[in-house]
């Protein structure tokens, strides 16, 4: 059997977007989106899902390190965050100025 490459998913969420994450160890953190793989239907958000690597010294003399980086986390796991409401909701377009806008469903926030 060969491997179908992954098809691009459409997400609800783009690169700048404040989302609160939902489920998982970090439920209620509140950050912004740094990076998006569509192709894996992921999200990189700040402060979210962090992860240390133990890096062991390249060169004599040098001293070994802890490094911390954010690790891609679940679309799904994360809703669009309202500041002024401070509440979360899911996002529909509509129609504003002839343009196609992103609106967050709660709050009728535009995004874009």
């Amino acid at each position: 059997m060969a491997k179908s490459t992954p098809v691009r998913q459409s997400m609800h969420v783009k690169t700048g977007d404040t989302v609160q994450v939902i489920t998982g160890k970090d439920k209620g953190k509140v950050g912004t989106v740094s990076r998006i793989f569509p192709k894996a239907s992921k999200v990189i958000v700040d402060g979210v899902n962090v992860q240390t690597k133990h890096q062991k010294p390249q060169n004599e003399g040098e001293a070994g390190q802890i490094i911390t980086r954010e690790a891609p986390i679940h679309s799904s796991n994360v809703m669009l965050y309202s500041e002024k409401q401070k509440t979360v909701s899911r996002v529909c377009y509509t129609i504003q100025d002839g343009k196609k806008v992103r609106m967050l469903k709660k709050t009728g926030e535009i995004l874009d």
